[in-house]
């Protein structure tokens, strides 16, 4: 995938335990570290809003729509 640069600022605090992990060799540098941050950072608000969206969904309905479809299916069923 391409890359593309960025600049940011960062407050001298995340810049030293950035620092650290990279002299820890956790990461083998400070771009990779911010890299794989903003990376979890964003496939938790990914999966965050997925939670939001589904605890907007009324189980009863969900339940009777699933019961629905069950219903014509079995209607048709050959007997045995």
């Amino acid at each position: 995938m391409a890359r593309s640069k960025v600049a940011i600022s960062l407050d001298e605090n995340t810049v030293n335990q950035i620092d650290r992990l990279v002299k820890e060799e956790v990461f083998p540098n400070r771009s990779q570290a911010i890299q794989v941050a903003i990376d979890e950072k964003l496939k938790r608000l990914k999966q965050s809003r997925l939670a939001r969206e589904c605890a907007k969904m009324d189980p009863a309905y969900e339940q009777a729509l699933a019961d629905e479809g069950i219903e014509e299916d079995f209607a048709e069923w050959p007997e045995y």
